[in-house]
């Protein structure tokens, strides 16, 4: 396993920062200066490269019945299947992954389907000329809001599901919120694998976050998302993290993701940047494929026609597989997960092109960070985490691919 050293410099500089002394700013182990995480909604790995030479694909998928069915074409917006705690569970089925016809939203087999490379061109030509993970894994078997968590904090309090209303309750102006200022009737569901039983909470939680490491090594930060009022606030993860939202990194690292080009193309993107959508661009079913694949390549754009660009990596995932089918069991790391299989395109000068086919999840990418600025893990999971570092070839050698949105 990779290493987890914390420097001397490391604690000294968390110590300082402490006692709210400036902090000299931590030296990365490698050429990367720069880390982008861009995340995408809802989409298993066979859905979006399952036809892709070299990888481990599938063109068709089980039911639980036993049979062999074909994965038809998907259109550019697909019905919202169900993305659920239980649902990926009934899916998976003990590895055996043959429950996805049993759930109503997939009759006749409609999340038995996939893109093909003309459908979504762009996303192939990023995996065919840089680094495309085809054993990464979502960190938890639920939906959103508990994945983003894992990719601030490496958990998520125990959520396993997306946080809900009850009916009645007064709707939230401009769509729900899912963290600290939620309508005070919100509720997020909170599984105990010792009892195993659940309970609900109020969506808002106060444990660490890599946010919270990097403040304290004196490394820049910032979580680019829709802002509050808009359908996208629900992927504003910190906005979850009470220390957070009521503080001042709420203010000085949290932005508008319609910053996020002008930052880039300007050469002023920080150590770790997030990157969510907005609702309209996210992929999320019934969203559409193609207004969200532009939406992403105006951003990896502005960051291949940025000075910054030599010492970037750019990490393009998605969240969770979205009720969409899969083949490759995930490994059961604990009794959250891991989840059901997801696309991961690394997007560097620094390698590929290639396929990784060593196992990874979300939690990953905060390994990858932590490794490259050796800084301390945040949990279990990510301390034990692939940290990616295979995926790499230093120097630098790969050119920026700038790409034209479709029309």
């Amino acid at each position: 396993m990779k290493s987890r050293t914390w420097t001397w410099s490391t604690a000294i500089c968390l110590f300082v920062a402490l006692a709210s002394v400036a902090c000299a700013q931590v030296v990365p182990v490698t050429p990367i200066q720069h880390v982008v995480i861009i995340v995408k909604e809802n989409h298993s790995f066979d859905s979006i490269f399952g036809t892709m030479a070299g990888v481990d694909g599938a063109t068709s998928g089980l039911d639980s019945h036993g049979n062999v069915i074909p994965l038809g074409h998907a259109p550019d917006s697909t019905v919202n299947f169900s993305h659920t705690w239980s649902a990926f569970i009934r899916n998976i089925d003990k590895g055996k992954m043959d429950g996805w016809n049993l759930d109503p939203s997939c009759s006749t087999y409609k999340c038995y389907v996939q893109y093909y490379q003309t459908d979504i061109p762009n996303y192939w030509a990023y995996a065919q000329n840089y680094v495309l993970a085809d054993e990464f894994f979502s960190s938890l078997n639920g939906p959103s809001y508990p994945n983003h968590q894992y990719l601030i904090a490496g958990n998520s309090g125990g959520a396993v599901n997306n946080p809900f209303q009850p009916p009645g309750a007064p709707k939230t102006q401009g769509g729900p919120r899912w963290g600290c200022d939620a309508g005070p009737e919100t509720k997020v569901q909170i599984y105990n694998p010792a009892t195993k039983k659940s309970s609900y909470v109020f969506p808002c939680f106060d444990y660490q976050t890599l946010g919270d490491v990097l403040d304290g090594a004196g490394l820049s930060w910032r979580y680019y998302s829709d802002v509050a009022g808009t359908s996208g606030y629900i992927w504003s993860a910190y906005d979850a993290i009470q220390h957070i939202r009521y503080g001042l990194d709420w203010f000085n690292n949290v932005q508008d993701q319609k910053n996020f080009v002008q930052d880039a193309l300007s050469g002023n993107l920080p150590a770790v940047t997030w990157l969510v959508p907005t609702w309209q661009t996210s992929e999320h079913p019934p969203m559409s494929m193609k207004k969200g694949e532009n939406w992403t390549v105006q951003q990896i754009n502005a960051i291949m026609q940025s000075p910054q660009w030599w010492s970037t990596v750019i990490f393009l995932l998605w969240d969770d597989p979205g009720g969409f089918y899969d083949h490759v069991a995930p490994p059961g790391l604990d009794p959250y997960g891991a989840g059901i299989r997801v696309p991961l395109i690394i997007i560097s000068p620094f390698g590929g092109p290639g396929i990784y086919h060593e196992t990874a999840t979300l939690n990953s990418l905060l390994a990858f960070v932590e490794a490259n600025w050796a800084l301390p893990p945040l949990t279990q999971r990510d301390a034990t985490a692939n940290n990616l570092m295979g995926a790499f070839n230093f120097p630098a050698s790969r050119p920026p691919l700038v790409l034209k949105p479709r029309k």
